[in-house]
């Protein structure tokens, strides 16, 4: 395994440029690749491990896709295979997008329950209420979910959880209604970038999708979808990252492709506590030309403040004087990162749902253990805010999420090391 050493105290200064956004290529590669008629030429495609095993389960059912510089190429399935393995989806939960696809195109599906990182349970039960509103029956028989439906049929359907909308459910119901027969209505979907995009991509292929981005998502199915040629949004949260990045080291940074809209809880509540912001065309300037003032943050669902930057700001607010209360509204047991922090010297008690934060005037480098993808990002902030060396292991975690993060640090003045 591969371990970060970050060497602290060194102040950022410099342009990093934003990557494609992991979670809007996940389901635009799968609509690509399973409901496409004609190969497709993806854009702004990160190089990412959970990318990499998406690709591994979809040439498992017969797709062939190429790699190379961003870009990936795609020839669509051979329309034979059903079945997703145990062995690859178990490595991330966002396989789970090859259900509805498979089912509106093949008529069945085969795809085992699952994995992903350890932040607390994270059901399925929205994603089947959704095909089995579209006529699909479904069995759950040794870990695997079966699915068939002669013909997916539109009709309304409600997928409120009981923390908000699901980006994912929103995402496979969408991907199965494009070929279903009739107008589906999607209540209460979830109102991410990530779904605009999808449904854009949807859209460029042929499908009749509106109102992507608002609460209600109205889909008239299709004949069949033709391949396209399309390019990914930045990723917003890696975007938030690097402006913390920014602010826990008093950089000064300018992040290319950050889009404004995209970010708008995270600028305010970085404004509020002091950081300055000065967004331009291509992105945004970070500085912090004075003294950072504790706040309180809430997580939601979007155009809430985003559950992905709740470890990342929870690293700022360790080191901003005063007390800060962070609440978790969506992944309530997203907390395995405060532990690790506390050992480089913040002073963190969980509450509930919440996590209580006395800022401290520094932290101290240590040892310390990656539990998931956003608390890996908040030990690499810390480690370069931290006096003296950090080690960081399990760095799997933060390679599913962010494209060679190290070296885009190290570009702009950090002293990051990848050692085998």
């Amino acid at each position: 395994m591969d371990k970060l050493i970050v060497q602290g105290g060194r102040r950022l200064k410099g342009t990093v440029s934003v990557s494609g956004s992991k979670n809007a290529a996940l389901p635009i590669i799968v609509a690509a690749t399973i409901l496409a008629e004609q190969p497709s030429t993806l854009r702004n495609i990160p190089d990412l491990m959970d990318l990499q095993t998406l690709c591994h389960v979809l040439e498992g059912l017969g797709a062939r896709l190429q790699f190379e510089s961003g870009t990936l190429s795609i020839e669509p399935i051979d329309q034979k295979t059903y079945q997703a393995p145990y062995d690859l989806v178990r490595k991330m939960r966002a396989s789970i997008y090859v259900l509805g696809p498979l089912i509106t195109k093949l008529g069945r599906a085969k795809v085992s329950f699952p994995g992903g990182c350890a932040i607390g349970p994270r059901p399925v039960d929205l994603h089947l209420k959704g095909l089995k509103a579209l006529g699909a029956t479904i069995e759950i028989e040794g870990g695997y979910i079966l699915a068939k439906a002669d013909q997916l049929i539109g009709t309304e359907i409600e997928l409120k959880g009981t923390n908000g909308s699901s980006v994912g459910a929103t995402a496979n119901v969408m991907m199965a209604a494009v070929l279903a027969k009739g107008i589906t209505t999607i209540r209460d979907a979830a109102c991410e970038p990530e779904i605009v995009d999808l449904a854009n991509f949807l859209n460029k292929m042929g499908a009749q999708v509106s109102g992507g981005g608002t609460a209600t998502v109205t889909i008239h199915g299709v004949e069949e979808l033709h391949g396209t040629n399309y390019a990914v949004i930045p990723d917003r949260i890696e975007a938030g990252t690097f402006m913390i990045a920014g602010a826990v080291t008093n950089g000064d940074i300018f992040i290319n492709n950050a889009i404004p809209t995209h970010m708008e809880a995270l600028a305010e509540k970085l404004c509020q506590i002091g950081v300055q912001l000065d967004w331009q065309e291509k992105g945004v300037h970070i500085t912090t030309p004075n003294p950072l003032v504790p706040a309180d943050v809430g997580t939601d669902v979007y155009p809430g403040f985003p559950t992905d930057m709740q470890a990342q700001i929870m690293g700022l607010m360790a080191l901003t004087p005063g007390m800060s209360v962070i609440t978790e509204s969506i992944f309530p047991d997203r907390f395995m990162h405060v532990s690790e922090l506390n050992r480089m010297g913040a002073k963190i008690l969980i509450d509930g749902d919440s996590a209580v934060i006395h800022g401290v005037n520094s932290l101290s480098g240590a040892p310390v253990m990656a539990s998931d993808l956003r608390a890996g990002a908040v030990l690499i902030l810390a480690g370069m805010a931290a006096k003296g060396e950090t080690v960081i292991s399990r760095v799997y975690h933060i390679d599913r999420g962010y494209e060679k993060i190290e070296k885009k640090l190290t570009n702009i003045g950090a002293d990051i090391v990848r050692q085998k």
